[in-house]
């Protein structure tokens, strides 16, 4: 099984679309290079298309929702921060466990954002990440302090979208 000498963290931010997708990108990647992949996704708590596509590479990559969908109609409530507050020690220990090469915490800059979980819990997960472990944190608003601690950080930043013109999000292209 392939692995990393050294794991860095990356930070996928910004306005744009394409944070989520280039993280499960990069998992895919991974999971052909034969290394395990953990995604847990903050927030989302339904099945998305992704999901279904990463169940072909159950072997390689695991994925666990923690959350119980986006807040469009509804501000989050106590029972989003526990979903959240859970999932953060659930990543603290599969991280400590050190079976997975590569952990993806997908929309954890929006749970950071809702004040769903703390930002200093986020820090002290990187500081905390074994050596070789790639980190991949996504959403947007990423903090400043969180992207100090990171290796990359990429912005996706809109420049034009058809969701202005009142297309909704289609199968298989943002869903």
């Amino acid at each position: 099984m392939a692995s990393l000498s050294k794991g860095y963290v990356q930070v996928y931010t910004g306005n744009g679309k394409g944070k989520t997708t280039a993280a499960l990108g990069l998992a895919v990647r991974a999971a052909g290079n034969g290394m395990k992949v953990f995604i847990a996704q903050f927030i989302k708590g339904r099945e998305y298309s992704e999901i279904k596509a990463l169940e072909r590479f159950s072997n390689n990559i695991h994925l666990r929702q923690y959350g119980r969908g986006c807040f469009i109609d509804r501000c989050p409530d106590a029972r989003d921060v526990s979903l959240a507050g859970q999932g953060l020690k659930e990543i603290k220990l599969i991280m400590a466990q050190g079976q997975y090469h590569v952990i993806i915490l997908d929309e954890i800059n929006i749970a950071i954002h809702l004040k769903l979980v703390e930002l200093q819990d986020v820090i002290g997960l990187i500081k905390d990440k074994p050596l070789e472990t790639e980190l991949i944190l996504t959403g947007r608003f990423a903090p400043q302090a969180l992207m100090k601690e990171a290796d990359l950080v990429t912005e996706m930043k809109e420049i034009k979208h058809y969701y202005q013109q009142g297309i909704l999000a289609r199968a298989g292209i943002e869903k």
